[in-house]
């Protein structure tokens, strides 16, 4: 059975099927990798370990949310798409915080390793956890965070993307209250 719910007819849209958005796919790996991360790099009593893997959490899950919500609130949608960004901006600065703590380089953009996660990004037509694994499970520490780093950057990007489109379509086409007038203005046409 499909995740998405096939409406035809009425005034709820088709919603759900967010295990077919990229940024889903790529909060799935940063989740998968951060869980790895922390239990390599951090004292499993450590606070940090529970603050990264919910942020990440929260990253995937508020995505998967706000897919299911966008049949009956395109504000709800939007909203929790912002939290998931704002969950993934906040995962990331703790990947930046445990490199400059352990004196190791945040990487530019244009670096070399940067470039190659992203070109793996793109040559692989849905990227896995498997796709990136030699750099997240890397020996290096420095490797491994950058990674990390460069794949929220990537998905922070892909729900900015997401979030623009969310606000066009929301003023072209409206929310459930205008859908729901629409319908029912339709059904009294029809009558007379």
């Amino acid at each position: 059975m499909s995740n998405v719910n096939k409406n035809t007819e009425g005034f709820i849209p088709t919603h759900g099927g967010y295990r077919n958005l990229f940024s889903y796919q790529k909060a799935e790996i940063i989740y998968d990798g951060t869980v790895y991360f922390t239990n390599r790099f951090f004292h499993k009593y450590d606070r940090t370990v529970g603050q990264m893997v919910q942020a990440a959490r929260s990253g995937k899950q508020n995505i998967a949310e706000a897919s299911m919500a966008s049949a009956t609130s395109k504000e709800t949608e939007i909203k929790l798409t912002n939290v998931a960004r704002a969950s993934l901006e906040e995962l990331l600065i703790d990947y930046e915080d445990f490199l400059r703590t352990q004196k190791l380089p945040i990487w530019e953009k244009g670096h070399r390793l940067v470039a190659r996660v992203r070109e793996l990004n793109r040559s692989v037509p849905k990227p896995t956890y498997e796709t990136f694994q030699k750099a997240i499970e890397h020996e290096s520490p420095e490797i491994c965070a950058n990674a990390m780093i460069t794949l929220i950057k990537i998905t922070t990007y892909l729900l900015n993307q997401q979030i623009k489109q969310l606000e066009i379509a929301f003023v072209k086409e409206g929310g459930l209250r205008e859908r729901m007038t629409k319908a029912r203005l339709d059904e009294r046409k029809k009558k007379r």
